[in-house]
């Protein structure tokens, strides 16, 4: 019998490397530093034209070689520099032996490709012309970029996973559902370590204006680093980024028997669907009460049991008045005291990668002692009666963390961390 199992019989999941890259910087270090020196990452858009957009502010990387070849290209890099420094940490050499778990964004033809490729076309007008003309290309960079599973083909042959790795694409929440995946992977018995990953290099031209037509991207461009202000009275929606984030995942027993390092623990799961629309969360919150509680009841805490929680906190006005509906309704009156912060408030939201880099920055708050803040909190919303940590961060002694995924469609994904196993 395994020595390390949790309350429910189940290897305990360890941490043993984590790889983070955002827009305010490359590597955990650089990245703990700004977070929690309440740094912003969001900037002006320089990498296209924003003439006649409503929204000209993002936390674009701007920093990688792939940063201006396109999002599929720059998903990849950001993967694989978050999968590099998480295999390096875990002192991993070689094959990594374990799946891949890969959260990125939906793929599509970039608009640059699209007009080149009608451009050389014969025949009929219209899409069908486009199609004929992409049927002859014999472009594997095309291809690439359009296939949803290439990514994470590349990061399988450059870090010698095993099997065939899993993309997964469930919006906001991505980054917290490849955890997941890669947890019950391990519980189930079928690995010793999964590598999980999120990475999202999607802030184009074409995602700003399918999210300002939404209504849900901040407009407040004058000041860039002021305009996501998550749980604050004049927030506006959230502002578009990039980023990546990748965990070498371990069970207790096999990571102890090589004398890893452990970083932390998984301890919970928690994730339920929402019908009620495909952007707008239903009204009462009830599947994000329900995420919320699946993740407590499969880490066998209670209520009592969350020392903060890593919000979801878009700066969106609905999104942030939901999740606050829903903490209010699991933890009553504790919720008051809990202290709670938005990673968003400085780098943005990151999409797929979201979920992930939140995790990462959990699992930080715990081993430093240090709760990042949340920025912007100028002027706060009366009906949210939260502790944000505002404006300047925290110095407390932290041993677990709820942090929050709730997504479009109706993606909502929890994950319970703590410092040590029990």
């Amino acid at each position: 019998m395994a020595r390390f199992t949790d309350h429910a019989g189940r290897p305990v999941v360890a941490v043993t490397g984590i790889g983070i890259v955002t827009s305010l910087g490359m590597g955990k270090a650089e990245n703990w530093q700004a977070l929690t020196s309440g740094q912003s990452g969001i900037h002006r858009i320089t990498r296209f034209p924003t003439d006649h957009l409503a929204t000209t502010i993002c936390g674009t990387v701007d920093f990688l070689k792939s940063s201006n070849d396109g999002a599929s290209a720059l998903t990849y890099e950001l993967a694989e520099r978050a999968a590099r420094e998480a295999v390096e940490e875990a002192d991993l050499d070689g094959d990594f032996g374990g799946p891949l778990f890969l959260a990125s964004p939906p793929v599509e033809l970039g608009w640059s490709d699209r007009f080149d490729l009608y451009a050389r076309a014969e025949g009929p007008t219209g899409w069908k012309k486009l199609l004929e003309q992409a049927a002859k290309e014999n472009s594997p960079r095309i291809f690439d970029s359009t296939q949803f599973g290439t990514i994470a083909d590349h990061l399988a042959d450059r870090f010698g996973t095993r099997g065939l790795p899993v993309t997964l694409s469930t919006a906001c929440a991505s980054g917290a559902t490849a955890i997941q995946l890669g947890v019950e992977a391990i519980r189930r018995g079928e690995c010793d370590r999964a590598l999980a990953v999120g990475a999202d290099g999607s802030a184009t031209a074409e995602a700003l204006i399918r999210f300002s037509l939404l209504s849900a991207l901040s407009t407040q461009n004058e000041l860039p680093e002021k305009a996501s202000k998550p749980f604050s009275k004049d927030r506006d929606g959230f502002v578009l980024a990039e980023g990546s984030a990748a965990f070498v995942l371990e069970s207790l027993e096999h990571a102890t028997a090589r004398g890893a390092t452990v970083l932390g623990i998984i301890r919970g799961c928690g994730e339920r669907a929402d019908d009620f629309h495909r952007t707008r969360s239903k009204p009462d919150g009830s599947p994000a009460i329900a995420a919320v509680r699946a993740a407590l009841d499969d880490a066998g805490l209670g209520v009592d049991g969350i020392d903060y929680v890593n919000a979801h906190g878009t700066s969106t006005p609905e999104n942030d008045k939901m999740e606050h509906l829903s903490l209010a309704t699991v933890f009553g009156e504790r919720m008051r005291t809990i202290p709670i912060s938005s990673n968003k408030s400085m780098i943005g939201h990151t999409l797929s990668a979201a979920g992930a880099i939140e995790a990462a920055f959990s699992l930080m708050t715990m081993r430093e002692g240090v709760i990042p803040p949340t920025i912007n909190y100028d002027n706060p919303d009366p009906a949210i009666e939260l502790d944000v940590v505002p404006n300047v961060s925290r110095t407390a002694d932290v041993s677990t963390v709820l942090s929050n995924s709730f997504g479009f469609g109706g993606q909502n994904a929890c994950l319970v961390m703590a410092r040590e196993p029990v």
